[in-house]
């Protein structure tokens, strides 16, 4: 019997998508001014892809657990930490309101960014309105 090939989502497709979706709106935050209602609706996204990165990644790791490779399996978790724990963050400053002290976590974010190249933006409001709401509602 021949060997089964995956070839539809991986976690690496998910996560690569994911990456994209927070370049684009981390973009579009930044040439903004101030928080309106769309940038509300923006950051909400942000946080529910954040958190599709870290769930991507911990999809992978639990492979590597699988087969007993748990050393390399929390180093992967460990480099990727940060998604998890800045969308916590995030999502505790969006539920308080506290809009001064989102930019700043926006700047760290931008590292984890910055090989992604956007040359044409693909996601449009479609993506992110109702993003807030649906948020407000996991309290």
């Amino acid at each position: 019997m021949a060997r089964i090939i995956q070839t539809g989502d991986t976690p690496a497709k998910k996560r690569n998508a994911h990456m994209r979706s927070c370049a684009e709106v981390l973009r579009l935050l930044a040439q903004g001014n101030g928080f309106d209602d769309e940038a509300k609706d923006m950051l909400a996204f942000l946080v529910f892809n954040l958190r599709g990165i870290y769930k991507t990644i911990d999809e992978s790791a639990h492979a590597w657990d699988e087969r007993n490779y748990w050393k390399k399996a929390e180093g992967l978790r460990e480099k990727w930490r940060w998604s998890r724990t800045t969308a916590d963050k995030l999502k505790k400053l969006i539920i308080a309101k506290k809009w001064d002290s989102v930019p700043e976590i926006l700047l760290t974010l931008i590292p984890h960014f910055q090989s992604i190249t956007i040359v044409k933006m693909t996601r449009d409001s479609d993506w992110w309105v109702g993003a807030l709401q649906a948020l407000e509602k996991e309290k």
